[in-house]
């Protein structure tokens, strides 16, 4: 066996381990009792810390100098590359970090779902403090081995090859026009008239829609299911993807789209390619390309006027409404592009969207290099909204800095994933209809073509190539964000 291959079969048994981690952290988050979270949280630990150990074996120093001096193919060498960072990145850490950061984030994020609905932020922040101070060594030991900022360093984990330079030039240059775009479309849209479906939308035909809406966009069941959780996710593994989605009684048009958006990355998902299975190079080549293909599905596909010909039709049958104008394709269409200048991102139209994200990537970067405390987050948190989108969270924590899941852990360096993806899904379409007529091909109720130009493009080429090859690939050029302004305009003005 030559050590390339000994690499892969360790790889293997590491992806197997991952299933496993993967799944129990669905099940922490969709169906425990809140009784089995103590236990569970040491089980998962000790799972991180046996992952780790395998990602770190002393061996595998050796196997990879050797490995590299074997006659490999193209893809070979793709994946020895992504197995190599991969290790690289577990090494840099001590094991003690590692079970310590699992159990004080499963602790944060556990505490967390009561203490938001109560908007204590004393409580959250006495166990939040020990996931920053846990997270900041982090920042430091692989910025100190990368030669970066701390911040750069986290970033790296989500995306690689991105730095908070270059987000810093995107991102400033979105606060140039965003502002004044978004009010003018709220004073064009405060002309029109928009009609709010009433009544009650039990959940269990939420559910069927969902699943209706899931069905159409090719979401295969045999490889996947959906369920309910606090916070919308899509987890699981390629074979086996979980989907969570929360629904509300009094408004089912959130919980929707919700649904769409994490149909869009559970496809992914299930179109990466089978023949690298178990491999890093054959998994989602960055969470902005992961979040591309879910904003693809829900902003790009999901709110077009055809698709929301499709939604509109399935809601009436699903909730007997008959001709309710509330149900009518063209009020659908206004729902779904109305722009509200709002607290929770995870509920804010697609031209707001990005303002949030601004918002928690200028924090989370000031957090992680130090500048900032934890203790500053919620009056910067209420200084940048009121900058951004003109609302204050003054003592009103829940739907300001504790309104997301992704900080309870550690997660730093995640959140401008969701922008990125956002301009990459704009990039993604403009060059796919030059080949394909998008507008046709949704009418027709047959996306297929669609799902055979990101299949081609994105899902089947995993991590092989860098993000921005990827994209130039895919476009002829890289990141380019003119596209997701002419979009933004386009549907908008």
């Amino acid at each position: 066996m030559s050590h390339y291959q000994k690499l892969v079969q360790h790889a293997q048994k590491i992806a197997n381990f991952n299933h496993l981690a993967a799944i129990s952290g669905w099940d922490q988050a969709a169906v425990m009792p809140s009784g089995g979270n103590e236990a569970r949280s040491k089980a998962m630990a000790e799972l991180s810390v046996l992952i780790h150990q395998l990602n770190t074996e002393p061996q595998l120093e050796d196997w990879f100098h050797e490995a590299e001096q074997e006659s490999l193919s193209p893809i070979e060498k793709a994946s020895l590359r992504e197995m190599k960072q991969r290790w690289q990145q577990a090494t840099i850490l001590p094991q003690d970090l590692v079970q310590a950061k699992s159990l004080a984030g499963s602790k944060c994020e556990h505490a967390w779902r009561t203490q938001r609905q109560q908007n204590d932020w004393n409580g959250f922040a006495q166990n939040w403090q020990e996931v920053v101070n846990l997270s900041q060594q982090e920042a430091q030991i692989r910025a100190n081995n990368l030669g970066t900022t701390p911040y750069d360093a986290m970033l790296s984990l989500y995306e690689p090859g991105t730095s908070s330079q270059s987000l810093d030039t995107v991102f400033e240059n979105v606060k140039t026009w965003l502002p004044n775009l978004v009010d003018r479309v709220i004073e064009k849209q405060d002309k029109e008239s928009v009609i709010y479906p009433q009544g009650s939308f039990p959940s269990s035909q939420q559910k069927a829609l969902g699943l209706k809406s899931m069905k159409f966009l090719q979401f295969n069941f045999e490889h996947g299911r959906l369920d309910e959780s606090v916070h919308p996710f899509c987890g699981g593994v390629p074979t086996d993807v979980r989907i969570t989605t929360r629904y509300d009684e009094n408004d089912f048009i959130q919980s929707l789209m919700g649904t769409i958006h994490e149909t869009g990355h559970a496809r992914y998902e299930q179109g990466l390619p089978t023949s690298l299975a178990g491999l890093p190079v054959g998994e989602a080549r960055s969470m902005g390309i992961h979040e591309s293909q879910s904003l693809f599905f829900e902003m790009q596909l999901g709110r077009s006027p055809e698709f929301i010909n499709h939604l509109s039709a399935m809601a009436r049958n699903e909730f007997q409404s008959g001709k309710l104008p509330a149900f009518s394709a063209d009020n659908f269409r206004k729902l779904y592009t109305r722009v509200e200048k709002g607290f929770i991102r995870v509920d804010a139209d697609e031209l707001t969207y990005p303002a949030h994200v601004i918002l928690r990537y200028e924090i989370e970067r000031d957090l992680m290099n130090g500048n900032i405390s934890y203790q500053d987050v919620p009056e910067l948190w209420d200084q940048k909204m009121q900058a951004y989108l003109g609302l204050s969270t003054k003592d009103n924590y829940k739907n300001g800095c504790m309104q997301d899941i992704h900080w309870t852990d550690g997660a730093f360096g995640y959140f401008p994933s969701y922008t990125l993806g956002a301009m990459y899904a704009a990039q993604f379409m403009a060059s796919m209809r030059k080949q394909v007529n998008v507008s046709d091909v949704i009418e027709s109720g047959d996306l297929s073509l669609i799902f055979a130009w990101l299949d081609e493009n994105i899902w089947k080429k995993a991590s092989l190539f860098s993000t921005d090859d990827l994209v130039k690939q895919a476009t002829g050029e890289p990141l380019n964000a003119e596209h997701f302004k002419a979009h933004l305009k386009s549907r908008y003005l």
